[in-house]
């Protein structure tokens, strides 16, 4: 049976995942490095080194809108061949020592690249998987962004013990080079030109988001909001707590869980649908941040990332892979960019509202309520999608 299936990994779709890696990569290195390099080299105040690191999410952003309105105007791998090609620029302009205020300009401007690149390659992997394999294939794929966010905060970490900031922003430059040279050898299929009626001029919002994938986009952003907890206070709650040395490997066992996890279930979203994965990741969630609320011991802190891994890890391939099903293919870059503006915004909102929380109720009280709003968020999910999804396929058995 399983040689009738079309053919998932081909040159093309391992080449495409490798340069969104190494992307990724740099992002996750530079991203727990940036802030103290701030305050060693500019003497910058706590505030200022946040918006140091968070600026870039608002340039990845606004990369992603840009470029979902025109990925197909210019072409899906000429988009990530110039993205790639300013983010090897944008990583080595971190040489030139020009002031705090040069170096946000830069941060946004290396987000607004990323934006670019990530999102032509996230619409290129989509484009390539057969259609009868798109939730494996985008589960495979979203793996690039899930090594990246291990292997990267670990080798920026040590860098920034034993090495110096120039030699962490060369190993950046030289990788950045490494995706700008693989994507040259990345090829992409023709796509079909879009009807007319989506190539009007002016402002339109759908010129920007893609409406199909508004709804399953709007679940991923209130995800997203309340895992950015863990991701950006998990090292402040372990210091609290005294679990400084378990919180190290966190975010390990947090990859090791969704390494484990994403090919069963990107093939169980393409046997039976979406539902059979989001009900019981929401779940998992919100039983990790729960357990992280009451975590005493390193095991139980550790549990805890594994659940979260279970349940943020495969909602997020997931929600990606409803999001470019329900789209044409024309405007499947559209969907792309439309489904990580969410999740990134959610990621990048999340820690500034909920650090406004923090003083009044505390880490531990903050993740067991966020872990409450997950819960509840199986409501919005049944409503925006779940109810849809479940009548479409009691229609087609019937």
């Amino acid at each position: 049976m399983s040689t009738n299936k079309p053919k998932l990994w081909t040159r093309d779709f391992v080449g495409v995942s490798i340069v969104h890696f190494l992307l990724l990569l740099v992002f996750y290195l530079l991203i727990v490095t940036m802030a103290v390099y701030a305050v060693d080299e500019y003497g910058a105040s706590t505030s200022e080194a946040g918006l140091v690191t968070g600026i870039f999410i608002l340039g990845a952003l606004t990369g992603r809108l840009v470029i979902g309105r025109t990925l197909d105007m210019i072409g899906r791998k000429r988009a990530l061949m110039l993205g790639s090609a300013l983010f090897v620029g944008m990583t080595a302009l971190y040489f030139l020592p020009l002031g705090l205020p040069f170096l946000m300009l830069n941060r946004f401007l290396h987000g607004a690249t990323l934006g670019i690149a990530s999102t032509a390659a996230g619409t290129i992997a989509a484009q390539i998987i057969p259609h009868t394999r798109k939730g494996e294939g985008i589960g495979y794929f979203s793996m690039s962004s899930t090594l990246g966010a291990a292997f990267g905060p670990f080798i920026g970490l040590m860098m920034s013990q034993w090495t110096s900031y120039n030699m962490i922003f060369a190993v950046c430059t030289a990788i950045a080079l490494a995706a700008l040279v693989l994507s040259r050898f990345v090829q992409v299929p023709p796509v079909e030109k879009p009807p007319a009626s989506d190539q009007k001029s002016g402002f339109r919002l759908s010129n920007y988001l893609e409406a199909n994938a508004v709804p399953i986009a709007i679940v991923m952003f209130m995800v997203a909001l309340s895992y950015s907890s863990v991701l950006s206070f998990i090292n402040f709650y372990a210091n609290d707590k005294g679990l400084v040395e378990a919180a190290s490997f966190f975010f390990l066992v947090y990859a090791i869980v969704i390494l484990l996890t994403r090919p069963f279930t990107g093939r169980i979203m393409d046997l039976y649908g979406a539902n059979y994965i989001m009900y019981p990741a929401l779940v998992s969630l919100a039983a990790g941040l729960l357990l992280l609320s009451n975590a005493d011991s390193s095991w139980s802190l550790l549990f805890a990332g594994a659940l979260i891994g279970l349940g943020f890890g495969n909602m997020q391939s997931t929600t990606q892979a409803v999001a470019i099903k329900l789209t044409p293919p024309h405007r499947m870059g559209l969907a792309t960019s439309t489904f990580f503006v969410a999740m990134d915004g959610g990621l990048g909102v999340g820690p500034y509202v909920l650090g406004f929380i923090i003083p009044f109720i505390g880490y531990s009280s903050l993740y067991g309520l966020l872990g409450i709003v997950v819960l509840v968020l199986i409501v919005p999910y049944y409503l925006l999608h779940g109810r849809k999804e479940r009548a479409q396929r009691s229609a087609s058995v019937h």
